[in-house]
């Protein structure tokens, strides 16, 4: 399917692109399932943020005191060394590169070989019985990565992938290429996402500006879920699910979709406090824990929750049709 790519709505980051000396094109490399991953180069950021609830309330005035509040995690800010290069993919995990991954690997998704599915979406589901069309249906084993309820192309991410399913794939490639695959660490994945910028988003703190680089609940989405329309993106993204890879303009490193899309897992276990302690450069995250953090926000997240600094986590056995991969690969230099 041909990609189309909104330019008109896409100055500010080329602006961005331009203010950081990034006068050639990025460097990107395909491997052998045709997934591109671009070069990143090793650098400082301010990882996480100080901002308080009535700071964004000033760009989120409807949100109540109860979401606003919930960003503790995202703090202290930070200064973060990220010590090597790396390459990161350039898009997410395409349905159509994970279906080559399983025919070629033999791998089982985790929504299969435990026979409890994954999520779907159905119009006629509601689980409060008031409002049909309201929420998502699951675990069934109806719904899988082949089936998240609505209908997807060979260009989209892929969905209803656990950690688990992430780092098979990743374990899988390591071995086949001989270069080591793995998700990208919570401070990796940020300081690719942020591409240079301190701002909300990359390319400004407006969340109206998300519509040029993420596909988020708005106006296309809303139609399918009445109850939640005030709290939409006003606009039109033109995707009321999951969008074709590179939709969208890619931030200042020459990457799509690290906002909105679908979710993405990192390899960090989540930790409340882990800002608190953790070291300067190249933090990994707590040594153990429960559940794994996730990036990013989706085609259903509010644009509250497809900041650079929001943080989300799930268990690592976890899917469902928000949550998807993106995978990095260490630098030999």
């Amino acid at each position: 399917m041909p990609v189309t790519m909104r330019w008109g709505r896409c100055w500010p980051m080329f602006l961005l692109f331009c203010a950081l000396g990034a006068q050639a094109a990025p460097e990107v490399v395909e491997n052998s399932l045709g997934m591109k991953f671009v070069r990143i180069p090793a650098g400082d950021f301010t990882m996480g943020s100080d901002a308080t609830p009535a700071d964004l309330a000033k760009h989120f005035p409807h949100y109540d005191a109860v979401r606003l509040g919930k960003i503790d995690d995202e703090a202290p800010a930070h200064r973060v060394h990220i010590s090597r290069a790396f390459y990161l993919g350039q898009h997410e995990v395409t349905v159509g590169q994970f279906r080559r991954y399983l025919q070629q690997s033999g791998a089982v998704p985790e929504s299969i070989a435990d026979h409890t599915g994954g999520y779907g979406y159905n119009p006629d589901y509601d689980p409060d019985k008031t409002v049909r069309g309201d929420a998502f249906e699951g675990r069934d084993p109806k719904y899988s990565w082949t089936n998240p309820g609505f209908k997807q192309g060979d260009d989209e991410p892929v969905v209803n992938v656990s950690w688990n399913d992430a780092v098979a794939m990743a374990k899988w490639l390591s071995a086949k290429e001989g270069r080591r695959y793995r998700l990208p660490t919570e401070a990796e994945w940020e300081y690719a996402c942020r591409a240079g910028s301190d701002t909300t988003f990359p390319n400004g703190d407006d969340p109206q500006g998300l519509l040029a680089i993420a596909n988020t609940f708005d106006a296309d989405a809303a139609v399918n879920w009445p109850r939640w329309q005030e709290w939409a993106l006003p606009g039109h993204d033109g995707y009321a699910f999951t969008s074709p890879a590179g939709s969208f303009a890619p931030n200042a490193f020459g990457v799509y979709d690290m906002l909105g899309n679908v979710w993405e897992w990192v390899g960090d276990w989540y930790g409340a406090d882990t800002y608190a302690h953790a070291p300067a450069a190249d933090p990994t995250g707590p040594a153990s824990g429960s559940r794994y953090v996730r990036r990013g926000g989706a085609w259903h997240s509010w644009s509250l929750y497809a900041r650079c600094g929001f943080r989300n986590w799930n268990p690592p056995e976890s899917r469902y049709t928000l949550l998807g991969i993106r995978l990095l690969y260490e630098a030999d230099h």
